[in-house]
């Protein structure tokens, strides 16, 4: 019974020591390298109404639009070779630039391998790789294959945004006292924001490349957690009423979950008109999304928008 007895008390011990850890990594709030005036609180990022991009010019509105071009960093792997088809021959088109990055080769579709089996370890080559080759590109789009995303309503978005400012955009969410854009629903990183973290990767202590903690964290709450030394924290990003525009499920789901919270306004309750990423999409959800979204048209109804962001040259995009 002593040893039972002992065996117990070391249990609880350790338990308590558990529970310790957890309650401390909640209340988690690195010192920031950045001091208070360069620490940049959005917490919820809008895109222009329709109203304030009346208010511009012709000129300056044609200047935005050919200054906002998107950097995807899209995470692959071969197990999952379907969804890396289906991401390269639909949405990534629309991309300014799409680089696929993968944790081994394969001899069916192009990418940068990595030879990295650890996701956090290879998020970082990834990000420091598109930094890297960046060229004149100031926005940056992480997704996984199995995302679907709208980069014009992306565009739309950060048209107004500076990206020498150090925006970390999606659909932010809360692990205790640590802040955090989902990585399911597609992370935006401005120009600013991944410079910073590129430095900060350097940093073993503040931002290690093999977790130190005694339980595994995701991949976008370490990135949340070496962002934050920088003085760059999650913002979720809205449109001009507050309805989020980084989706973690697929279109199916979220009508389905409106049908059911919403049935006398489906379509309201469902999504923004201006989503920028819905996720969980099979290969054919995303083909059909590619045809709703930039294909099908009513007859006789006339589409004047305000901006019109053109395809990359020599893009085959839809």
């Amino acid at each position: 019974m002593l040893s039972e007895g002992g065996s117990f008390m070391k249990g609880m011990a350790m338990g308590g020591i558990f529970c310790l850890g957890l309650s401390l990594f909640g209340s988690f709030s690195p010192a920031t390298e950045h001091g208070p005036g360069e620490q940049h609180h959005h917490h919820h990022v809008k895109a222009p109404s329709k109203d304030e991009l009346t208010r511009l010019s012709d000129g300056h509105v044609l200047e935005l639009v050919n200054q906002v071009r998107v950097s995807c960093i899209i995470m692959v792997q071969p197990k999952i070779l379907v969804h890396w088809a289906a991401a390269l021959d639909t949405w990534s088109k629309h991309c300014d630039k799409a680089v696929f990055y993968t944790s081994e080769s394969s001899k069916a579709l192009e990418a940068v391998d990595l030879n990295e089996k650890d996701d956090w370890a290879r998020l970082r080559k990834a990000l420091n790789h598109a930094y890297e080759n960046a060229g004149d590109l100031r926005w940056f789009f992480v997704a996984k294959a199995t995302t679907f995303a709208i980069i014009e309503n992306l565009k739309h978005l950060v048209l107004t945004k500076d990206p020498e400012e150090p925006f970390y955009l999606g659909n932010a969410m809360k692990s205790g006292e640590l802040e955090y854009v989902a990585y399911e629903s597609g992370i935006v990183l401005s120009y600013e924001a991944l410079k910073r973290l590129v430095n900060v990767l350097q940093d073993e202590e503040k931002c290690p490349e093999r977790g130190h903690a005694l339980w595994a964290m995701s991949e976008d709450k370490q990135l949340a957690v070496c962002l934050k030394y920088t003085g760059v924290f999650a913002e979720n990003g809205e449109d001009s009423h507050g309805k989020g525009l980084f989706n973690s499920k697929s279109v199916d789901s979220l009508i389905t979950d409106s049908m059911r919270e919403n049935p006398t306004n489906v379509v309201e309750g469902c999504c923004s008109d201006l989503a920028v990423t819905f996720n969980d999409m099979s290969p054919n959800q995303m083909q059909v999304m590619m045809f709703g979204v930039y294909r099908l048209r009513p007859y006789g109804h006339d589409f004047h928008d305000l901006l019109v962001f053109q395809p990359p040259e020599g893009s085959d995009n839809d």
